[in-house]
């Protein structure tokens, strides 16, 4: 019996910025991954599932905030990552230089091909362009891959907030990190 040689096809990977609404596949691929990401203890906040229609509708909410800049990340197609870079509200001079990177994460489906690395560059790049010289970043304690990334990354850890977030009836602490992007 002959053998047959099947050539496996590394996944297509590609990283954008949202710049208009989302198309219902790519809105349904969204909530799907951030699903799966809330379900792998990784929601950016959420502990629980929401109901789908709580999530479209933040989500569409999201990209059409002027305030707001949404980069995801594909495997394939699909939209399995996202941070959120958030601008400091105009009346806020002082801080107008520095963004807020959040809402990282990446679908625990497609992790182990640099997504996240990946959608993290894209959005540091788009807030350079928007003339943002730091991106400050807050991630739970517990998130040890992601803060382990961060600081690879060259963010720098500059506090610990002991009662960050309440989880299952137990406080975990989340740690705070700042980055330079862009010379002043």
């Amino acid at each position: 019996m002959d053998q047959v040689n099947i050539k496996t096809v590394p996944p297509e990977v590609s990283i954008e910025l949202v710049e208009e609404s989302l198309s219902l596949p790519d809105l349904n691929d969204l909530c799907d991954a951030t699903d799966a990401a809330i379900e792998a203890g990784g929601g950016f906040g959420w502990l629980e599932l929401p109901a789908r229609d709580i999530l479209e509708r933040y989500w569409q909410g999201v990209v059409t905030m002027p305030s707001r800049k949404l980069v995801v990340g594909r495997l394939d197609g699909a939209i399995c990552g996202t941070a959120q870079i958030t601008m400091p509200p105009n009346n806020n001079q002082a801080q107008a230089h520095a963004a807020q990177l959040s809402s990282i994460f990446v679908a625990p489906w497609a992790r182990q091909y640099g997504l996240a690395r990946m959608i993290i560059e894209q959005a540091e790049d788009a807030a350079r362009k928007a003339d943002f010289t730091i991106l400050n970043l807050d991630i739970r304690e517990t998130q040890e891959a992601a803060i382990a990334l961060v600081e690879s990354m060259g963010y720098v850890h500059i506090g610990t907030h002991p009662f960050y977030a309440n989880v299952g009836g137990e406080y975990v602490a989340g740690r705070y990190f700042y980055k330079q992007i862009r010379n002043a």
